[in-house]
């Protein structure tokens, strides 16, 4: 018996018209003719305000939500998130100034991240965020900088947990890690830092990213708040804030299936009921990027040429890895899998091939697409991936071979 192929989730994100991908409100064809030049980015802001929407809808009303600007850092995105979510997450100098044009407040803009350098810091504590405190040393350092700027800094302590996310596709806790201080250890740094000129504002314990198993993500939710508990009893001052990291991720590959938010939220539900009367002066948040961001964008590129190698059909394109490494497979993919990869004016198609996607760069790594069954495609015909709204131009390595810059817009 013949195996049928594993399936991507259906892209129902984006409606179509006359077989041709429509993008907050407008064909694709059009928005090409708008930026002018491929390839380019482009992210839904409206796809991003309903994704919002959902999980106010759903979780629980005492939980803050948090933008982790990593995922998408793209001035215009972070504004349009700014006016639907609680609080903002950097992880560096550069994100810092994006945040503080927005209309988000300092105090709800936080800095987590090893290796901060001095003028980071000082750069943090004077514009008021809170820094999260990846060991003792950065604390003594913070705290030195505080006297000379004569500005009592506002911190948290990332902890790392002796737990995991399990079935996360990065695990950012448990065993020895490059992030936040073990937990084990974190009793003796709050009796310290009580001795210090800092203004304690709580803990930020992330565990995981990329996860599509609810009762992964619910176990380490259950562990994480329990762990803030017990570590509640050793503050100086009372936790204000209480940050649980996400790990919420969306599907990528084929034979992957949607998270179940709802089943998440309600036990988050039944946790937060559990644990008012213990952290009734406390805020908890999530912290979310890839979930916020990614089904909300596009990687647009051109076909250039139509080319036969042995009976083999490649579309050689004026995109690729340099500009989308994740959907190339060299970003954290032991084996490489497709990303779903359309011909976007000409979506469904009543003409089919099996063809790969192939960018300019001379090397045979920039490959967006694997033998992958699609409408048949002309020279000038617009290659859409999707699920591209996250980790998409900031984690590519866009000098590779110094081709263009693609364009980002949000529409």
């Amino acid at each position: 018996m013949r195996k049928i192929p594993l399936q991507h989730v259906p892209m129902a994100q984006f409606p179509l018209k006359k077989d041709c991908l429509q993008i907050g409100g407008m064909s694709l064809i059009r928005l090409a003719q708008r930026v002018g030049t491929t390839p380019f980015y482009a992210y839904d802001r409206q796809l991003i305000t309903e994704r919002v929407a959902l999980l106010r809808k759903h979780l629980p009303a005492e939980i803050q939500i948090h933008y982790a600007m990593k995922a998408n850092p793209m001035p215009a995105v972070v504004q349009h998130l700014a006016n639907l979510v609680d609080g903002i997450d950097v992880a560096s100098v550069g994100e810092l100034r994006v945040a503080l044009d927005t209309p988000i407040l300092p105090d709800q803009i936080s800095f987590a991240g090893p290796g901060k350098k001095d003028s980071e810091l000082s750069c943090a504590i004077a514009a008021g965020i809170t820094l999260n405190m990846e060991s003792e040393q950065e604390m003594e350092r913070i705290a030195t900088l505080g006297q000379n700027l004569d500005i009592c800094p506002r911190v948290a302590i990332r902890v790392n947990p002796d737990f995991e996310l399990k079935s996360s596709g990065m695990k950012m806790s448990g065993g020895p890690k490059q992030f936040g201080v073990d937990a084990e250890r974190v009793p003796s740094m709050l009796s310290r830092c009580n001795k210090l000129k800092l203004d304690f504002e709580g803990f930020h314990i992330f565990c995981g990213s990329q996860n599509l198993n609810a009762a992964a993500i619910q176990e380490a939710q259950e562990k994480t708040i329990q762990l803030g508990l017990r570590l509640t009893k050793h503050t100086p001052n009372s936790v204000r804030l209480l940050n649980i990291g996400g790990g919420f991720g969306v599907p990528y590959f084929p034979g992957e299936k949607s998270l179940d938010l709802i089943s998440v939220c309600k036990n988050l539900n039944l946790l937060i009921k559990d644990t008012k009367k213990y952290l009734s002066n406390t805020k908890i948040a999530i912290e979310l990027g890839r979930y916020l961001v990614a089904e909300a964008g596009i990687y647009v590129c051109k076909v250039l040429e139509r080319k036969i190698s042995r009976e083999r059909v490649f579309l050689v394109t004026d995109g690729g890895l340099h500009h989308h490494l994740a959907a190339s497979g060299n970003f954290g993919q032991v084996i490489r899998k497709n990303y779903p990869v359309i011909v976007g004016n000409k979506a469904t198609g009543n003409e089919r091939e099996s063809v790969s996607v192939v960018g300019p760069l001379c090397t045979p790594l920039d490959l967006l697409a694997d033998e992958m069954e699609m409408a048949k495609a002309d020279i000038g015909d617009l290659i859409v991936v999707f699920q591209s709204g996250a980790y998409g131009l900031t984690a590519s390595p866009t000098s590779f071979l110094n081709h263009p810059m693609p364009v980002e817009v949000l529409v």
